[in-house]
């Protein structure tokens, strides 16, 4: 997907499509290709998909928050001129995304969110893998997916590298405290924006509950299940995911 990354100004990021602005927000740890299954699905059904490439790893330390994230993603919209969007956000991503339409709710027309932080406290948090030990690194990248397969070399490789690098640890524990404490329960009651919630029935990061959890403080969501996956459904049944997106879609008239 490297090949699509568009270098504008201060803003990294994949464009494909006309029609509906369909903003995808990528994890702590997760790139841009981590989406290749919706970014090529829906440009040919009406949707203009974005991923811009988050500043994880850009910000001063101080200012590695979730908040700070989802105000950049504002003024990238804006700069964009966007408006009426939809964004889909994964772990990390589904945490700036529902912060974001906090924010800025009359920008936002839906909202996808899928093994999202914002609620379990220690979703971003826990276990921290080892610097230096790459079998241990192997195998907390393995533990986020239900098919360990999934987790190919080059993603462990990518994790192992930022977990090595002493400045992006920092920030990756910055961005955790943050997360912690940008708990998002009493806010959920009060955000009517429509959203679709997609989770794994094995995820282990942001256990089952969770998503029940948004289900109910969200007053406007709608809840899918897929089966035999784990934290990142996009990236292991990328097919039922676009599938069970699409519908939603059609049934809410996005």
């Amino acid at each position: 997907m490297e090949e699509h990354l568009i270098e504008d100004g201060k803003y990294r990021y994949i464009e494909k499509g006309e029609g509906t602005p369909m903003i995808i927000l990528h994890g702590l740890m997760g790139g841009l290709s981590n989406f290749q299954g919706v970014s090529e699905y829906f440009p040919s059904k009406g949707y203009k998909v974005l991923i811009p490439e988050l500043p994880i790893y850009d910000m001063p330390i101080l200012k590695t928050t979730v908040k700070n994230f989802a105000k950049f993603l504002e003024e990238f919209i804006e700069y964009k001129g966007l408006k009426d969007v939809i964004l889909l956000g994964n772990s990390l991503g589904g945490h700036i995304g529902l912060l974001h339409t906090k924010m800025f709710p009359k920008m936002v027309k839906a909202l996808v969110i899928t093994g999202s932080s914002g609620l379990y406290e220690s979703a971003m948090g826990d276990g921290y893998p080892k610097r230096g030990d790459y079998e241990f690194i192997k195998k907390k990248a393995q533990d986020v997916f239900y098919d360990p397969e999934v987790a190919t070399k080059e993603i462990v490789d990518e994790v192992f590298a930022t977990v090595n690098d002493r400045m992006k640890l920092v920030k990756t524990l910055a961005i955790a405290k943050s997360a912690i404490r940008h708990n998002m329960s009493k806010d959920l009651p009060k955000m009517h924006t429509p959203t679709c919630i997609i989770w794994g029935e094995n995820d282990t990061v942001t256990p089952p509950n969770v998503a029940k959890e948004f289900h109910e403080l969200l007053p406007d969501s709608d809840l899918y299940w897929i089966e035999k996956c784990g934290h990142a459904p996009m990236m292991e049944h990328p097919q039922e995911f676009n599938d069970i997106l699409d519908a939603w879609l059609k049934k809410r008239n996005f």
